[in-house]
């Protein structure tokens, strides 16, 4: 077994035994709801016994998570969000929304370029909006090349060719919103009040 397996595993034992003691649940509750026994239970808690799929599966339905959960926890975020953040050719892509279809959000951050990259403008089916929350995006868009600041949106099909990196030397961070099916961003303006 790998380093990163055995220390996913030893971190069961105490997560167990901190969401039991957070829903103040005895050893002997937790045993009537999912069956195991209440010394499998008190051994899995202290580490003493490895978790396996069919230990676990019983315990993640009666705690109320995922069996990812479970296994390994986000270090950061808001825990009813997955948060794993993908690095990939430099840019890192951190999933907002767990579920599937629909629209997607996204917050990637692009490291800076010191001299700026030959675009590759890429199509693919769906519609995307960007919101630039610091630093500067530079977005080649059809025949328009953009440049998006601190605060700036844009919105698009992306069947038409786009592609978008860092404007400058700083790093970009910026949410994105992606419907895989055409699926647009719905926006309500606020009404303003009668004038009397």
């Amino acid at each position: 077994m790998d380093d990163d397996l055995d220390h996913a595993l030893d971190a069961v034992g105490p997560r167990l035994r901190a969401l039991r003691k957070q829903r103040e649940t005895t050893l002997a509750e937790l045993s009537a709801t999912t069956g195991i026994s209440v010394s499998t239970l008190s051994r899995l808690e202290s580490g003493s016994r490895r978790p396996t799929l069919e230990l676990l599966l019983p315990l993640a339905r009666a705690h109320g998570v995922s069996l990812d959960e479970l296994v390994d926890a986000p270090p950061t975020g808001d825990p009813r969000i997955n948060l794993r953040p993908v690095t990939a050719h430099g840019m890192t892509m951190l999933p907002l929304t767990r579920k599937a279809g629909g629209i997607q959000a996204y917050k990637l951050v692009l490291p800076g370029a010191e001299k700026p990259k030959q675009p590759d403008p890429q199509t693919h089916e769906g519609y995307e909006w960007l919101y630039i929350l610091n630093g500067r995006l530079r977005l080649v868009l059809g025949e328009h090349d953009l440049v998006l600041a601190s605060g700036e949106a844009a919105e698009f099909d992306t069947r038409v060719p786009h592609w978008f990196d860092a404007a400058g030397p700083q790093p970009v961070e910026f949410l994105s919103l992606f419907g895989r099916q055409g699926e647009r961003v719905h926006l309500r303006a606020r009404s303003r009040p009668a004038s009397t």
